[in-house]
């Protein structure tokens, strides 16, 4: 049971190291796993790997686990970033999760012309996240960072970053994979974008516009879509 559990931590990893549990994961541990003393689990904080670590210590609102061996190290990852029209609660958060096992780097809302939500909570987008990595065995954690207008986000875009950003209704080629290279992803609002919005994405240098098929997508669809189209390998034959 124990063994198979991932948790993410914030202290340093190596043999030997002790590391202090939240209450929230001590109460997870105790209520829902039936953990005990001197079981083990797997630790990860996005820089040291993953650890095996026997739990030392577990009661009520506390628990405390020692770091015995390295079980994988750390290692390069995807470089994607996902820049997305803020949408409603529950499709941001099912966004975020699946954005997070998909390997996104960096999770960035924006507000649009055409964008149906201004507020987020950040706090539960990156415990959603947090769960999420620790389910699909990731080693990191994306960033998120709060809601901007995407005329900001644009302004400071990194020189050398291709920003791929989908769009529907038009002649575009298929979204092309990444090949390991530093990218974005924008994905507009469930409304699409203005025309006078598209116009002024497409005279940015980086800006690729780019086609996710026939259909229409719903706006969280369309990012996971975009993000595994961006990771595609070949098919070997």
């Amino acid at each position: 049971m124990a063994g198979s559990t991932r948790l993410f931590v914030k202290a340093p990893l190596g043999e030997g190291a002790v590391v202090a549990l939240g209450p929230d994961q001590a109460h997870r541990l105790a209520a829902v796993l039936r953990a005990r003393s001197g079981d083990t689990l797997r630790l990860f904080n996005g820089r040291d790997g993953e650890w095996q670590a026997r739990l030392a210590e577990l009661r009520r609102g506390a628990a405390r686990c020692v770091a015995e061996r390295q079980l994988r190290a750390q290692m390069p990852e995807p470089d994607l970033w996902l820049v997305f029209s803020l949408l409603k609660r529950s499709p941001t958060d099912w966004l975020v999760q699946k954005a997070t096992e998909l390997g996104a780097a960096a999770l960035l809302p924006v507000t649009t012309e055409r964008t149906n939500a201004d507020r987020v909570n950040l706090d539960r987008l990156r415990a959603v996240a947090i769960v999420a990595a620790e389910q699909c065995e990731r080693l990191t954690l994306p960033v998120i960072e709060p809601p901007r207008p995407l005329l900001a986000v644009l302004a400071a875009w990194p020189a050398g970053r291709k920003l791929v950003v989908s769009v529907e209704r038009a002649a575009a080629p298929p979204v092309a994979p990444a090949h390991g290279q530093a990218a974005g992803l924008l994905v507009g609002p469930e409304g699409g974008w203005g025309p006078a919005e598209l116009d002024a994405l497409l005279q940015h240098p980086f800006v690729v516009a780019a086609s996710l098929g026939p259909r229409v997508l719903r706006a969280e669809t369309a990012a996971i879509v975009g993000l595994a189209l961006l990771q595609a390998e070949p098919i070997c034959t």
